[in-house]
């Protein structure tokens, strides 16, 4: 359990009631990480969302490695040389790990420390309980993390349109 105080500096969760809070703070707890930790990797079931406190997180994928030559073999097997591409990066007050709140749970990319970091981690196995209970709170989270997936596709709707025009 973190203080519900800590909860209410960050605007993610602006709009919550005081008790909203105090249950989320009851699901969380603040977690320091090295520069390389994996919070998470693609394909896998998370179980927890998290708000950067400290440093960077990457949202990443690896994907084929188009400067090293690659065996026919290789392709074949889908053992292909890779490399990590961040395609997001996350900074302090912002939310990551969206995929705990949606059902089926599974992440659709890696999350990657950049930097040494604190998260907020809040555990959606117990939320996701008091969500059925409590629908108009489960709503307002889904709203919320439903803003994060918007503009994180807008960015990397810019972000691809500026490879384009480059």
């Amino acid at each position: 359990m973190i203080s519900p105080e800590l909860i209410r500096r960050y605007p993610f969760f602006a709009g919550l009631s005081t008790d909203q809070i105090v249950t989320l703070a009851n699901v969380a707890e603040e977690v320091s990480v090295e520069e390389g930790h994996y919070f998470f990797h693609e394909g896998e079931e998370i179980c927890c969302f998290d708000i950067v406190v400290e440093g960077a997180v990457g949202i990443v994928m690896e994907l084929p490695d188009g400067d090293t030559e690659q065996k026919v073999s290789d392709q074949l097997t889908g053992q292909l040389a890779t490399k990590t591409e961040v395609l997001s990066t996350i900074g302090p007050g912002e939310m990551f790990g969206w995929s705990a709140l949606i059902a089926p749970h599974i992440t659709t990319a890696s999350g990657k420390a950049l930097t040494p970091c604190r998260v907020l981690s809040f555990d959606c196995r117990q939320l996701r309980e008091t969500f059925r209970q409590d629908c108009r709170f489960g709503y307002v989270m889904m709203q919320k993390a439903a803003q994060v997936i918007r503009d994180r596709l807008r960015d990397m709707r810019i972000e691809s349109l500026a490879h384009i025009v480059a």
